[in-house]
């Protein structure tokens, strides 16, 4: 008689003996008494190797960050400024630093943006961001380096960015800090 190591269920061992011994289960219609009892024994039983949902939490999902700045670029590419400015944080204290300027605040920000992409004579033109990759250092933060160009009448200016964005429960993914420049 074959010994169990004391580790080993009784239950385990009789079901592999089983499974071992009954041959291939027979397509319904065919089954015999031994493929009913083992499909009852089988079937509860979860495989290691089964499928797995993993759901990540926004909150470090870099691909939740990545949606965020796609909407971004999307609202921008329609004109719609006020859109753009959802993925920032709506504080007076969003930190905004660019050309040797540092500007405070949601509204500073769009009112600079207007300034700059909507009063007369300008235009916003076409929007592309180059993400060179998106960290994330600790839960509910983000910093994302990345490339911008915009394709206007007449040239296309180009630089780089910088953004350090916040986790917030009741808005989501939102930029507290953008540095950007541009190419020379």
């Amino acid at each position: 008689m074959m010994s169990r190591p004391s580790s080993m269920p009784l239950a385990f061992i009789t079901l592999a003996l089983a499974l071992a011994t009954a041959g291939p289960l027979q397509a319904a219609g065919n089954a015999s008494p031994n493929d009913s009892l083992l499909r009852a024994l089988v079937a509860p039983a979860p495989s290691a190797f089964a499928p797995t949902t993993c759901v990540i939490p926004e909150d470090q999902d870099a691909a939740a960050v990545r949606r965020l700045l796609d909407a971004q670029v999307a609202a921008w590419n329609r004109g719609d400024l006020e859109g753009f400015m959802k993925g920032y944080w709506k504080s007076d204290s969003l930190t905004f630093y660019s050309g040797g300027d540092v500007s405070h605040g949601w509204q500073t920000t769009l009112d600079r943006y207007r300034k700059r992409y909507q009063s007369e004579g300008r235009e916003m033109g076409t929007l592309v961001f180059d993400l060179h990759d998106v960290t994330l250092p600790a839960r509910g933060q983000a910093l994302v380096r990345g490339g911008w160009s915009l394709k206007l009448r007449d040239g296309e200016p180009r630089g780089l960015f910088t953004l350090w964005l916040r986790w917030f429960p009741d808005a989501g993914w939102r930029v507290v800090h953008d540095h950007s420049s541009a190419a020379a």
